[in-house]
């Protein structure tokens, strides 16, 4: 499995998890029962990771979607900014770069016609207010 379908599988917990708003553990043993879906141990350990770290997260994003809140953004939106900002913050090995892009690419494939746009924007507004930790992956 790729690096992107991994990233892909965890945005799909992170989103489930935003929807049914039950802890990641339950939202993994159903995935495993009832779907087939079992996710690589990079997607469980961004999902997990996600949830662990979403009260600092959201607090973040707060801060960078002005005159918005969080419940007002497409779950789609929420799931990726959760999933970028974790990678972000807490994940020395993803260049910033990396995941923002990332985030927008899945944006465009799941998200509405101005999620993609609006996720960039939220990231790089994020990526500018962090400090600079990395350009390029590590080895």
């Amino acid at each position: 499995m790729t690096r992107r379908e991994a990233r892909e599988q965890a945005f799909i917990l992170v989103f489930e998890q935003a929807v049914r708003e039950e802890p990641m553990d339950g939202i993994l043993h159903d995935a495993a029962e009832a779907r087939d879906f079992v996710p690589g141990s990079f997607a469980e350990g961004e999902a997990l990771g996600v949830e662990a770290h979403q009260q600092e997260i959201d607090q973040l994003i707060e801060g960078h979607i002005r005159g918005w809140s969080l419940r007002r953004l497409s779950k789609v939106a929420l799931a990726l900014l959760r999933l970028a900002v974790y990678e972000m913050m807490w994940d020395e090995g993803i260049p910033y770069s990396v995941s923002i892009n990332e985030a927008v690419e899945l944006a465009k494939t799941y998200g509405g016609k101005d999620d993609a746009s609006y996720v960039n924007g939220v990231l790089a507004s994020i990526s500018k207010a962090l400090p600079e930790k990395r350009d390029k992956p590590h080895e």
